[in-house]
């Protein structure tokens, strides 16, 4: 079901299934900023990312002695969220533990995503309640992918990221999903990174480091462009599907396992703990022009 928010700047599209942002369109100009989901790439817009991020080694994790299986990124993101339309400009999605999730993930929780719209802004707040009565592990991102070029003018190298507080990127390679431990440092010029289809052909580049909480989508033909601007966020990928018109901003609170992990989850990096009966939450915005 997809169901939408709007004001005088912005119309906004989710699909109930994944909570999943699937368009930000200017009202004047008519621009979707999001990638339009080609499958011949990757046909998803916005997955949530929970109970992990990432890959876990051969897929299991072990808690309290038993062993339970759990697909890439968790399954937040294939599972119908429930919805109410706060206002004309605010959303709520909101997600339960169930039967089969006890299963694969051992934890009574409620998953809240707040979509709100402020001028030219949207606003996305996760919320993660512990329901259960023992210490929750969880780890939740975001996975928003831009569309570059916007409105399919232009080429893929007219664009780029500007940060505010790095002169230097210095990220993780991926071996089959996990987390190695070789990395590559990218000198930057002006905080600068150009897009190319190259820079993903070893996949997302992982940054443990990263300075910046403010991240520009810019171009050298026009002012088009977006602010993405996250808080709180430990680690955060970049990424695009191999020759897509896509960069994929993912503010992460966890990370993939590590090619040497044990598997035991209380030992994963990157792991949120949450005592019985409280309440997480963690933002990131993009502001669009």
């Amino acid at each position: 079901m997809i169901v939408s928010i709007s004001n005088e700047h912005l119309a906004v599209e989710f699909s109930t299934k994944g909570a999943e942002l699937k368009s930000i369109v200017g009202v004047d100009s008519a621009i979707n900023y999001m990638w339009r989901g080609d499958t011949q790439f990757w046909g998803k817009f916005s997955p949530v990312l929970f109970p992990i991020v990432g890959a876990l080694k051969e897929n299991t994790y072990e808690y309290q002695g038993q062993r339970y299986t759990l697909s890439r990124h968790g399954f937040a993101r294939d599972l119908e969220f429930e919805h109410e339309l706060v206002a004309a400009t605010e959303i709520n999605f909101k997600l339960k533990h169930t039967e089969e999730t006890l299963k694969i993930y051992p934890f009574e929780f409620e998953l809240i995503l707040r979509y709100r719209l402020r001028g030219a802004s949207l606003q996305c707040t996760y919320q993660v309640v512990n329901l259960g009565s023992q210490t929750m592990l969880f780890s939740i991102g975001g996975h928003p992918a831009f569309a570059a070029p916007l409105n399919q003018q232009g080429v893929y190298t007219d664009y780029y990221l500007q940060f505010n507080n790095d002169d230097k990127l210095t990220f993780h390679h991926i071996d089959d999903n996990l987390i190695a431990d070789q990395t590559t440092t990218i000198e930057l010029k002006d905080k600068t990174l150009p897009l190319k289809h190259e820079l993903f052909y070893g996949d997302a580049l992982v940054f443990k480091n990263l300075k910046s909480n403010h991240i520009r989508l810019l171009n050298t033909k026009n002012y088009n462009g977006l602010n993405f601007h996250f808080e709180g966020f430990p680690y955060f990928g970049i990424w695009a599907a191999i020759d897509a018109d896509f960069v994929c901003l993912e503010p992460w609170c966890g990370i993939a396992d590590a090619v040497s992990h044990n598997q035991q989850l209380e030992e994963k990096e990157g792991m949120e703990k949450l005592v019985a009966k409280e309440t997480w939450e963690r933002s990131w915005e993009v502001c669009c022009f």
